[in-house]
């Protein structure tokens, strides 16, 4: 039980973090350049985290990095950074809100993982109340935003499961490197023939970018694949309805905006459908069993079980011991 609370708690880092990127993009960062906006959030984040691991991908994980890096990278964070600018802030978090239930159909199809009647509901109380809390109608509605927004969910959605489906022996640090630094190298030519020279930063702009690429998407893409690998898909993705309760607080904090009621209401039902979604004692126990890798990498950046594991794994068949059997 401790265990899957500490697990929840990280992936929240993910959430939170990612609803103060709406805010600094908007605010700091140039509404012309997305590409290259892209490109110098995901490409230092990835960077940091190679120094870190200091693991280079090996066998499959040279293209499933680069497939992963066009997806949850580079085609996703384009996408972001147009909804961003384009976008009230409160739109395009209302927009994302519908993820989870995007995630919990892509891992049906992808990996068998059939949503909980639970995180189906908690998904519709989620986004009602995501609703309650930002659709005023006051805003005037960019379609193109709607639309970068939407694909940026969509694609996110697909990545993210297709990340769990191929994670088994490479440690989560290093694949989440890989994917940053291969989706930054991706839009850098990309942005070159696209957008031109790059544009002269000023240190406001600077320190939006350390903040959106170490703490945005460093610390948050870690935290958001940890918790893929930890927890039921469902209960990760009613994790990111905390990322709208951020910008609302963000706003009420930064912006001396008030809390109405209406949002109040709709918070409490965010919540309720965030708790909705956590592990039940049979999820709990089943991810539990996993073992935790030990010993010495593998070919693809993971890692072997290390001899005691295998000498406890190993069973009988046919008067000899084969390796590796069920526990």
């Amino acid at each position: 039980m401790e265990a899957n609370l500490r697990w929840v708690a990280v992936t929240a880092i993910a959430p939170v973090t990612w609803g103060t990127n709406y805010f600094v993009t908007r605010e700091f960062l140039p509404a012309d350049r997305p590409l290259y906006g892209a490109a110098c959030r995901a490409l230092p984040a990835g960077l940091v985290l190679l120094a870190l691991c200091r693991r280079r991908p090996r066998g499959a994980w040279w293209w499933k990095s680069a497939v992963l890096g066009l997806l949850n990278v580079s085609v996703f964070f384009v996408l972001v950074y147009i909804a961003s600018q384009t976008l009230p802030t409160s739109l395009a978090s209302t927009v994302m809100a519908v993820s989870p239930l995007t995630m919990m159909l892509v891992a049906w199809l992808l990996i068998s993982e059939r949503p909980r009647t639970t995180h189906l509901a908690g998904a519709g109380v989620g986004l009602a109340g995501v609703c309650l809390m930002l659709l005023t109608g006051a805003e005037e509605v960019s379609v193109g935003g709607v639309a970068a927004s939407a694909a940026a969910m969509l694609v996110s959605s697909f990545g993210y499961i297709l990340s769990r489906r191929w994670s088994d022996g490479a440690d989560v640090l290093a694949s989440t490197a890989w994917q940053l630094t291969a989706g930054g190298l991706l839009l850098f030519p990309a942005a070159a023939v696209a957008e031109g020279p790059p544009p002269a930063p000023s240190a406001p702009v600077l320190f939006a970018f350390a903040y959106i690429g170490l703490v945005a998407t460093a610390l948050a893409f870690t935290a958001w694949f940890t918790g893929l690998r930890h927890l039921p898909a469902g209960t990760v993705g009613l994790l990111g309805l905390l990322n709208p309760v951020t910008g609302v607080l963000l706003g009420t904090a930064i912006a001396s905006e008030t809390l109405t009621l209406q949002q109040l209401a709709g918070l409490a039902l965010v919540l309720a459908g965030v708790v909705l979604g956590r592990p039940t004692r049979a999820e709990r126990r089943d991810h539990g069993r996993a073992p935790a890798c030990r010993g010495r990498p593998d070919r693809a950046g993971g890692t072997f079980p290390d001899r005691s594991l295998r000498r406890r794994s190993a069973v009988r068949t046919s008067g000899r011991v084969v390796p590796g059997g069920p526990v």
